[in-house]
């Protein structure tokens, strides 16, 4: 006999069915039933676990901007060197395919945010703590220095979360000489240009 799913598991599956629901039916078309017919329930069965559609959305929307803030944080409390750190940090924010769905569903959010204040502010929030990740390691960087800064670390620091953005949606929008690892020479070779070092890790 199957074991019945507790409530927390079956909001974890709702916020997948509702990612892929999104990337199939794009954010601004994607409807209950969409995301029903993903999760394998009732309209009534997902109204039960989210009586607000918006509200699930969001943080569909949200589970997917975790890779690239969260997650990435704790990956590099696992380094001590600036340098290590800025080439984890380059290398860990691109797509791995033109497939991913994370960044997928990060430019559908991108797509919204005019339209949508709370997209606006969460794509804004993301960016910004992107930004704050960087601009820590350039100033450890710079204090050991390690780093020779080109600019002020802000500058640079939001020039990188730039050429991410920039770059990510070239992969997913299948540019035929742009995959993850050219994107990362190119972010790298810009980064080599602002801090002085060659970040041969």
């Amino acid at each position: 006999m199957a074991q019945r799913k507790s409530r927390s598991d079956r909001r974890i599956d709702l916020i997948e069915a509702a990612r892929r629901a999104i990337i199939r039916h794009g954010i601004d078309g994607v409807q209950l039933s969409h995301v029903a017919e993903e999760a394998g329930l009732t309209s009534g069965a997902v109204l039960y676990h989210y009586p607000d559609l918006s509200e699930l959305l969001v943080e569909a929307q949200h589970a997917g901007m975790e890779r690239f803030y969260e997650l990435r944080l704790r990956r590099l409390a696992d380094f001590t060197d600036p340098v290590e750190k800025l080439v984890v940090t380059i290398r860990s924010g691109l797509p791995t395919g033109p497939l991913d769905q994370d960044v997928r569903l990060l430019n559908e959010l991108g797509g919204a945010a005019g339209r949508n204040r709370v997209y606006g502010v969460l794509l804004t929030s993301l960016y910004d703590r992107q930004v704050s990740m960087y601009q820590a390691i350039l100033d450890t960087g710079a204090a050991l220095r390690v780093f020779r800064l080109s600019a002020d670390s802000l500058t640079i620091a939001r020039n990188l979360v730039a050429l991410e953005d920039a770059y990510g949606y070239r992969i997913t929008a299948r540019h035929p000489v742009i995959g993850p690892a050219e994107a990362a020479e190119l972010i790298l070779s810009y980064a080599r240009a602002a801090t002085g070092n060659d970040l041969s890790h």
